[in-house]
């Protein structure tokens, strides 16, 4: 182990009961829910950028936090950090991880040198994973923060950045099979627009189609098995992003033929920002047939931006993963904590106690959305407010028209009357497993 995080140990389940702040409470890898292992449910990544590759700055202030992989600017110091991770997983048994190319490589002087960079840290990073049981669960591209991306990567007018663009995500296509991961994500952070006085909208729109059907061409080339995930953003730090939210991303997919090869990593801060709740989302996604996979952390919500700290809200998290588990579960997805620690939360052991803290979260989570799910208290309020419509003439009236409808509703047999939608009565019954 690095003398990063000396003098920690392990963390282990000790239950609800022990006080040591670095134990699991709530989340005990082993424990059977609705049939299956919690830790095969729940399927814990951490976020290699904001573990590691961030610094604690914010539009307002400079780096807060001094690593001994500080500059991030040689491959000395990536091997540094890598070390720190690897030690940081062995301390918190998560089975999962998750890198963007330039949290774990320095950017080299042109594209070849930083691919030389690239493939030298995923190599030491097979090294390290062949002697532990952490796995990768998706690998992706930073193509948002270099000055090359300011206008977008595969939407950007400059053809040679959609070259690059290309490039760069066939090597972490590459890399992300190599090291055995399960999924590849893209996230657009900046395909959008700041103001439309200069963009084209409906070519930028074709060409971001076209990249992502690249994309799904080359994972079937490879032979990669694992699942390509969108990841929607609303805003910020373009005015109006192209994958604004789940039921955008659908319509973008649906337009370039993609619905049945793509679906979405959904972020709970991204849901707010777009003016949803979490579970809108899921439910949203799951409707449709896209959910993929989760980023899982919480947004300040006085603040009114992505502030990515680590859940702790267990009502909230409850009702994710309960529209998760009622949708079969997140397959070959997982719960990576997209979470960073505070910019004043500077010692090693904040970066284990946030991860501990929102393993438990999402754990209490879990096991009171199961209880729900198997008390059927909800999905007993569905059936008994559709119910009208499993009947013979409901189901008939979706196979007729408009005439003989308005025939049916003219003649005084149809005379429809209002029915309480309980909504407080359904919002207690939450509240017991909460």
């Amino acid at each position: 182990m690095t003398s990063f995080f000396k003098d920690i140990a392990p963390v282990t389940y000790e239950g609800p009961d022990s006080t040591n702040p670095l134990a699991y409470h709530h989340y005990n890898p082993d424990e059977i829910v609705m049939g299956k292992r919690m830790e095969d449910h729940l399927r814990f990544a951490v976020a290699y950028w904001h573990s590691f590759a961030w610094e604690g700055g914010d539009p307002f202030g400079a780096s807060t936090f001094e690593r001994p992989w500080h500059p991030q600017d040689d491959m000395g110091r990536a091997k540094i950090k890598a070390d720190a991770a690897f030690d940081m997983f062995d301390i918190l048994g998560q089975p999962y991880y998750c890198w963007h190319d330039a949290d774990i490589r320095p950017e080299g002087a042109n594209f070849a040198e930083s691919l030389s960079n690239f493939e030298e840290i995923i190599d030491y990073f097979g090294e390290k994973m062949a002697t532990r049981d952490v796995k990768l669960l998706w690998g992706t591209a930073n193509m948002f923060s270099h000055r090359r991306w300011m206008a977008g990567a595969s939407t950007n007018p400059d053809p040679d950045v959609f070259a690059y663009s290309a490039a760069t995500v066939k090597a972490c296509m590459d890399a992300t099979m190599k090291l055995g991961g399960q999924n590849y994500v893209l996230w657009g952070g900046r395909e959008g627009y700041e103001t439309l006085l200069n963009t084209d909208m409906g070519r930028e729109l074709d060409h971001m189609g076209r990249f992502l059907n690249m994309v799904v061409d080359y994972k079937h080339k490879i032979g990669f098995e694992g699942t390509i995930l969108v990841e929607p953003k609303p805003q910020e730090p373009s005015k109006h992003q192209y994958d604004y939210d789940a039921a955008t991303c659908f319509g973008f997919l649906q337009k370039y033929g993609l619905e049945k090869e793509v679906k979405l990593n959904l972020e709970q801060g991204h849901a707010i920002l777009a003016g949803h709740s979490f579970e809108h989302e899921l439910a949203t996604a799951s409707a449709l047939g896209v959910l993929g996979s989760i980023d899982m952390n919480r947004n300040d919500y006085q603040s009114g931006w992505d502030t990515d700290q680590f859940p702790n809200n267990v009502p909230e998290v409850a009702l994710a993963y309960y529209h998760i588990l009622k949708a079969g579960g997140l397959g070959n997805g997982g719960t990576n904590f997209d979470a960073k620690l505070r910019r004043q939360s500077l010692d090693p052991v904040d970066l284990i106690a946030g991860h501990v803290g929102g393993m438990d979260v999402c754990a209490r989570g879990l096991k009171a959305a199961a209880a729900m799910v198997e008390d059927g208290g909800l999905e007993d309020a569905l059936t008994e407010r559709y119910s009208g419509w499993d009947t013979k003439g409901a189901q008939l009236m979706l196979d007729s028209d408009f005439d003989t409808i308005f025939a049916s509703v003219l003649s005084g047999e149809i005379a429809p009357q209002p029915q309480s939608g309980r909504q407080e009565r359904l919002e207690n019954y939450v509240n017991r497993f909460v």
